[in-house]
């Protein structure tokens, strides 16, 4: 299929539609190829500019994911965790029935209906969530700074965007329906005649909905805290993957002037008699990134059904000495040999994919010509570190350069090192823009995403704990209060502190529990799916799981036992005086 280094810019008209268009042009490339080509039917299809940073992987020629499943991954997080908030609404409102049961009994006897008392309710659920609002307004300002340095972006609010208010406005109010509705309906379902007899106790299966929330409320706590592990660890997995070169000091200039293009071998005489560098070469592109494929290839052997697209790299002598290239079998390209012009070095995967257990000294069909194989090496991660490493060939060409590379020497400093490269640099083309890149950063660059989703989800479950928390100490509160005649009961017979602390911490601890073994099978199955989009991934072991139902149930006895200590020595004649 010929060289696929060039990237293709296309203008549609004004009224154009991009599918139609599509339509039009998808066999223009196949149109004008050899007969003995058009058997891989490749096809052409325009993607529009407004989808580059979302939708950047594609599948037969069709979008399949990218950020945009970013996007909806964290949408759907954040909805999970205003759920939280919700939930504590829910259950704290409704523990507190009992204070609020007189209130509703008078206002049904004198005349009040279930409608009015509903839209009571759902009003004072909408004043907290208005109040929420603002003060999340206040939060999200004062937090942007943190986040643009997390994601990389320069994002600002948009204080006087409607759709901001709107939106807003919307979220707070289905905000408020979903945490006032339960309440609502319960607590305007009490009997007034109960009610102001003095024999209303809510029932035995009253607290039921309110430990299903709380299990609920856990259990997504810890899908976070379980993914947040989890992609850490994918992450350390892939930084330990071997590259296949010495990262260490090599530093990237683009070459992007003649002068500098026709001076290199000066400039590298130069720079090494300066001995601010140890080597000097240049490639067609970083060893970091592909730019260039190569479908116009054969070998003894090769199906005639299969399709290749192999990365090249045109490289210059010298080039595998100041990489670091790992030779597995044969030699790097010589001065010595004038026949180095035809011949080509590859990598393991290619030796693997053209099935040659000894491939150094045979020969490959390339663009009509014969080259011969002199060397193999390790395989470099120049793509994903996350997929395997595709087979790849790299040729001799001094000509066809365009990224000098050099490996500074180690006994000098970076920033002196830098000003006498600038030096040598503008001495060939003063005119030139110098913009260096580190090996060893552009490859790091390659785990941002990740890092990112890492940071973000690791933010999302710590609140998740907080709001989870919050809502047990108010639980743990509660319950400390209205068990307050109990525990001085309990005192007076004997009942030590350890043994307050153990009866009230004991049913939220259950809870936690049951949350741990709903939450693993459930984290278990989502994270293996998202570690299947990666063909370069790690495993999922047991301490992760041990270690994040461990954390959330230590966590969960320090919140409770705040308040089951403080009622457990509270002095019982206070709470058994009006006995």
């Amino acid at each position: 299929m010929g060289n696929n280094s060039c990237l293709t810019y296309v203008q549609i008209a004004d009224q154009a539609n991009m599918d139609k268009v599509t339509a039009k042009i998808k066999d223009v490339r196949l149109n004008h190829l050899r007969d003995d080509e058009k058997r891989l039917k490749p096809q052409l299809f325009l993607h529009p500019m407004r989808k580059w940073r979302l939708e950047t992987s594609f599948k037969n020629g069709v979008p399949d994911g990218g950020g945009l499943k970013y996007v909806w991954m964290f949408g759907i997080i954040g909805v999970f965790v205003l759920l939280l908030a919700c939930i504590n609404f829910m259950n704290l409102s409704t523990a507190r029935s009992e204070k609020r049961a007189r209130e509703v009994g008078i206002r049904k006897a004198v005349g009040s209906v279930r409608g009015q008392l509903i839209k009571q309710f759902f009003s004072e659920s909408l004043l907290v969530v208005i109040v929420a609002f603002m003060f999340s307004l206040l939060l999200v300002a004062i937090a942007l700074p943190f986040f643009n340095t997390v994601t990389g972006k320069q994002m600002q609010m948009p204080w006087g965007n409607p759709l901001l208010w709107l939106s807003g406005i919307g979220i707070s109010v289905v905000t408020a329906l979903i945490a006032g509705s339960y309440p609502a309906c319960y607590l305007s379902s009490f009997q007034p005649v109960k009610v102001l007899k003095g024999t209303f106790r809510a029932g035995r299966y009253a607290a039921v909905p309110r430990k299903v929330l709380v299990v609920a409320q856990f259990s997504i706590s810890l899908l976070l805290i379980i993914g947040t592990m989890v992609v850490f660890k994918q992450i350390r997995h892939a930084q330990n993957r071997p590259v296949g070169y010495d990262r260490n000091g090599l530093v990237m200039l683009d070459m992007d002037t003649r002068p500098l293009m026709g001076h290199v071998d000066a400039l590298e005489a130069e720079l090494l008699e300066s001995g601010v560098i140890t080597g000097l070469t240049a490639a067609s592109s970083p060893i970091t990134t592909v730019w260039s494929t190569q479908g116009d290839i054969s070998w003894k052997g090769k199906p005639q059904e299969l399709a290749v697209d192999w990365p090249n790299t045109v490289v210059r002598h010298g080039y595998g000495k100041v990489m670091g290239w790992q030779f597995v079998g044969g030699r790097d390209f010589s001065k010595q040999f004038a026949s180095d012009s035809q011949a080509v070095v590859i990598n393991q995967a290619a030796a693997s994919y053209m099935g040659m257990k000894n491939p150094v000294g045979e020969t490959i069909r390339w663009n009509g010509s014969q080259w011969t194989i002199i060397g193999v090496i390790k395989d470099i991660i120049a793509e994903s570190p996350y997929v395997p490493v595709r087979a790849s060939l790299y040729n001799l060409n001094s000509q066809d350069v365009s990224m000098i590379t050099m490996r500074v020497n180690p006994n000098v400093s970076m920033q002196r090192a830098l000003a006498r490269i600038e030096e040598a640099v503008r001495h060939y083309d003063a005119a030139a823009v110098i913009g260096y890149k580190f090996i060893d950063q552009d490859y790091a660059g390659k785990f941002a995403d990740e890092q990112r989703i890492g940071k973000l989800v690791g933010f999302f479950a710590m609140l998740a704990v907080f709001i989870c928390c919050l809502g047990l100490l108010g639980m743990a509160s509660f319950m400390a209060e209205r068990r307050t005649r109990e525990i001085g009961v309990r005192k007076v017979l004997g009942a030590s502190v350890l043994n307050l602390w153990a009866m009230l911490s004991r049913d939220f601890l259950i809870l936690v529990s049951i949350s741990i073994f709903i939450a693993m099978p459930i984290a278990y199955l989502l994270m293996r799916n998202w570690l299947a989009g990666y063909q370069y991934r790690s495993d999922i072991p047991w301490w992760i799981f041990v270690s994040a139902g461990g954390g959330v149930l230590l966590v969960t006895l320090l919140t409770v036992s705040f308040q089951s200590v403080k009622a457990a020595l509270m002095n019982p004649v206070k709470s058994l005086r009006t006995e």
